[in-house]
C-alpha cells in the first residue's frame, strides 16, 4: 500500500503488541518530530541563581543597595543566594553575619520565601531565597 501511494511505511511503536506502523512521508515525520522537540525545549524554564555577597560589617547604605538588587532578582523569578564572607579574623563576628542575613530575609518577605536558613560552611554563611509564585 505504501509503494502505491509513494510514501514510506514507518514503524511508530516497535514494542507494542502488535507493532504499530503508519504509512507517511518519512522526511515530513522527522521534521515534525524535531519541531516538537524544539517546542518542548523552549517551554522549559531554567533556574537562575543570583548571588549577593556581604561582609560581616556591611554598612546600612550598602545593605539597602544590595536589597534593591535582590528585590529586582526575585521579581524576575530568579533564585537568590545571599552570603556573608568572613575574611581573616572577622570570623569572630559570626553572630553579626547571621543577624545581617536574617534581617535581609525579613526585608524580602513579600518578594520571596527562605529555602535554607543561614548556615556556616567554612568562611561563608549562606542563605537561599526562592521567589514567590505569582
Amino acid at each position: 500500500m505504501a509503494e502505491e501511494l509513494e510514501l514510506d511505511l514507518v514503524e511508530i511503536s516497535p514494542n507494542a503488541k502488535p507493532p504499530v506502523c503508519k504509512i507517511i512521508d518519512y522526511k515530513k515525520f522527522l521534521y515534525e518530530q524535531k519541531k516538537r522537540q524544539k517546542e518542548l525545549k523552549a517551554k522549559q524554564s531554567k533556574i537562575v541563581i543570583k548571588e549577593i555577597r556581604f561582609g560581616p560589617n556591611t554598612d546600612d547604605h550598602d545593605f539597602q543597595f544590595k536589597l534593591n538588587h535582590a528585590k529586582k532578582f526575585l521579581s524576575e523569578g530568579s533564585k537568590l543566594k545571599a552570603f556573608v564572607f568572613f575574611k581573616g579574623r572577622s570570623i569572630v563576628f559570626k553572630d553579626r553575619g547571621e543577624i545581617l542575613l536574617l534581617k535581609f530575609a525579613q526585608e524580602l518577605e513579600e518578594y520571596g520565601v527562605v529555602e535554607t536558613m543561614p548556615d556556616l560552611q567554612g568562611k561563608k554563611m549562606t542563605m537561599i531565597i526562592n521567589p514567590k509564585k505569582k
